[in-house]
């Protein structure tokens, strides 16, 4: 995929292509990086390249799972997504990590835009006075989400070696180099 969106057709589409973007985006944080590096934190924060890619497959799946009207996760499932621990391989995030964008995909695809999901009640960050959302707000949530911590990541990948978005995406993808992009490579 390039570094910018291809043209769009109708708003599912366009949708759909930018939550895809972000995704590849998220994922191209952690092109060529081994576990330890996927787990390492940086920052002043304690955001790794692989928690923030565990906490948006949770994202996905709490918001797939409220558009099925199945119950949502508890609070400890929510902090402990937010962390790559030492069981957790860049492999098996990755691999979840695919297979809950295909579960949102495959929920969404056929779904009227304008249907309504319930609030859930209790939730301190989510709004007390609104009875349910669209899913075309929880679609344009999921893209404000990955967005977020797509920039969380890069800022986490450039900390950990250097690396930023453009050469990674030129790597992963094989472009050639240019006077003005160099592909990413390790130890570069």
């Amino acid at each position: 995929m390039p570094g910018l969106t291809p043209m769009v057709t109708d708003e599912r589409h366009a949708l759909k292509t930018f939550l895809d973007q972000c995704r590849l985006q998220l994922r191209l944080t952690a092109y060529g990086l081994t576990d330890d590096q996927a787990r390492q934190a940086p920052t002043a924060s304690s955001i790794s390249v692989g928690g923030a890619i565990k906490h948006v497959t949770f994202t996905e799946g709490t918001w797939t799972n409220m558009v099925e009207g199945r119950p949502r996760d508890g609070q400890e499932a929510f902090m402990a997504a937010w962390t790559m621990t030492g069981d957790d391989t860049l492999e098996q995030l990755l691999a979840g990590y695919d297979a809950a964008t295909a579960r949102t995909d495959a929920v969404l695809a056929d779904r009227d835009l304008d249907e309504l999901v319930p609030v859930p009640q209790g939730v301190p960050w989510f709004p007390q006075d609104l009875d349910a959302w669209s899913v075309r707000w929880i679609v344009m949530h999921l893209i404000q989400e990955t967005a977020r911590h797509s920039g969380h990541a890069d800022i986490v990948r450039e900390q950990v070696d250097g690396a930023t978005a453009f050469p990674l995406m030129a790597a992963a993808e094989g472009w050639p180099e240019t006077p003005w992009m160099k592909p990413w490579s390790p130890g570069a």
